[in-house]
């Protein structure tokens, strides 16, 4: 992410009109990410104009009472609970950041297309770090999307859903799962041993996990599950199992491996 004084900078560049591309020449900083910030502080290119009534829409489907694109609001919610965060920046801006695996570009790609349809742009921003990948993008209204942002860390502090948001749950569990496993679950291959009269014997089965240290999003998970009637239990305090053939299969048919 950039610095706070990397974003004055860019700020006060865009204010004096000069365009993105010259704008991320000077400071070193990609012209998307540029753009995006312009956009977030409803600043047209040089050139362009807005008519009043278009300045002073906010395209926040929350405060407008818009609509919004359900199945992929439900995904970036469950990536976000997962492994996302908001970031607050001068003038009232939050940047949503989402890390993501970078050995799975398909699932940096869905990420980076659910973020960009809920927040109704073109493109998001890349941020490379050892490993992984941040996925953002800027907005004075991501607290409206995702009201269970706050101070601390998620697992330490209560996180319960809106009952907006679990209308739009309701309607797509699927999404969501989608997006929590993605984030933090996995499908593997799980071998167990055991000793029969005959000797040892070996089991290989499929089994997806998701693991998180909040209780509450593990209930959100798992409340999600019940809802597509997929049985699961609970291993350990941090970790939900779904093992049975049926439900496994049911999983593969909207998750699968993560690529």
């Amino acid at each position: 992410m950039w610095s706070d004084s990397e974003y004055q900078q860019a700020l006060e560049l865009i204010g004096a009109g000069v365009n993105d591309c010259e704008a991320a020449r000077r400071l070193g900083i990609p012209r998307g990410t540029i753009r995006d910030w312009r956009v977030a502080l409803g600043k047209n290119r040089v050139g362009r104009t807005k008519s009043s009534s278009t300045q002073k829409r906010t395209r926040c489907f929350r405060c407008d009472g818009g609509r919004v694109d359900e199945e992929a609001y439900a995904y970036l919610l469950g990536a976000y609970l997962g492994d996302g965060c908001l970031s607050s920046y001068p003038r009232g801006v939050y940047g949503l950041r989402i890390t993501c695996d970078l050995r799975y570009p398909l699932i940096i790609n869905e990420v980076a297309s659910r973020i960009a349809r809920v927040r109704g742009i073109d493109k998001v921003g890349f941020a490379a770090r050892k490993g992984c990948v941040d996925v953002y993008a800027f907005w004075k209204h991501w607290p409206c999307a995702f009201p269970q942002h706050g101070p601390g860390r998620k697992h330490e502090r209560r996180i319960a859903l809106a009952d907006w948001q679990k209308t739009i749950v309701a309607s797509q569990p699927r999404a969501l799962i989608r997006g929590l496993i993605h984030s933090d679950g996995n499908r593997h291959i799980n071998q167990v041993s055991r000793i029969l009269p005959a000797g040892v014997k070996r089991y290989r089965y499929t089994r997806y996990m998701f693991t998180n240290a909040s209780p509450d999003i593990l209930r959100i998970f798992t409340d999600a599950l019940d809802v597509l009637r997929i049985h699961w239990t609970q291993t350990t305090v941090r970790d939900i199992s779904v093992a049975r053939r049926d439900d496994v299969a049911q999983l593969d048919s909207f998750v699968g491996p993560k690529h």
